[in-house]
């Protein structure tokens, strides 16, 4: 019978088949996490980035570039709101200053403007044309139940906006019609990853 091997020595032989570490390999490691902080700083207190980056060797300034970028790409959101909007320009800002082909950003940027611009006007007519439809459509469901109910003579007024299964319904809506924009603001956000 063989011998039975502990979850440790299995590990180890795994570790040993995939080879050692480069040392490319290592400043990636320590250095994509640093830049993610950076990121994270930048949004919250308002450090430079362009400064921050300078404290940095040339050799692994690139692993921090990387991190930063991957955290300001994925806090570029729809503009709901003001706040939204704000961070958007801040976000963007800052990863203009982080990639160096600044025309290659200014073309994405241009594209997600007019997402931005699209999403602001005509979807948010189309979020109250959907929401009024929506509305209209619950209170007619609620009078026919009432109805039922208590007989066709009865006319109560109920506010449907603050039923839940009205609100559960419109956040669904709401979904839905900003995945449109979602996704092609996940495209350009991918755009973005790949400019140098």
């Amino acid at each position: 019978m063989g011998d039975i091997k502990s979850a440790l020595e299995l590990a180890m032989e795994k570790i040993e088949k995939l080879g050692k570490a480069t040392d490319e390999e290592r400043l990636k490691w320590k250095y994509v996490p640093e830049g993610e902080r950076l990121a994270a700083r930048y949004l919250k207190q308002d450090c430079g980035l362009v400064v921050e980056l300078s404290h940095y060797e040339e050799k692994v300034r690139r692993y921090i570039m990387e991190g930063a970028g991957n955290i300001l790409i994925r806090n570029i959101n729809l503009p709901k709101d003001d706040l939204a909007k704000r961070n958007n320009k801040r976000v963007m800002d800052g990863l203009k200053n982080l990639k160096n082909d600044k025309v290659a950003v200014e073309n994405v940027y241009s594209k997600m403007r007019r997402i931005f611009n699209h999403y602001i006007e005509q979807g948010e007519q189309q979020r109250r044309q959907a929401y009024e439809s929506l509305k209209t459509e619950f209170e007619a469901k609620m009078q026919q139940a009432v109805q039922q109910q208590l007989g066709s003579l009865m006319r109560i007024k109920i506010d449907v906006e603050k039923q839940p299964q009205f609100q559960e319904e419109w956040r669904k809506l709401q979904t839905q019609l900003d995945s449109q924009y979602l996704k092609l603001l996940d495209e350009y956000k991918q755009e973005l990853s790949g400019i140098a």
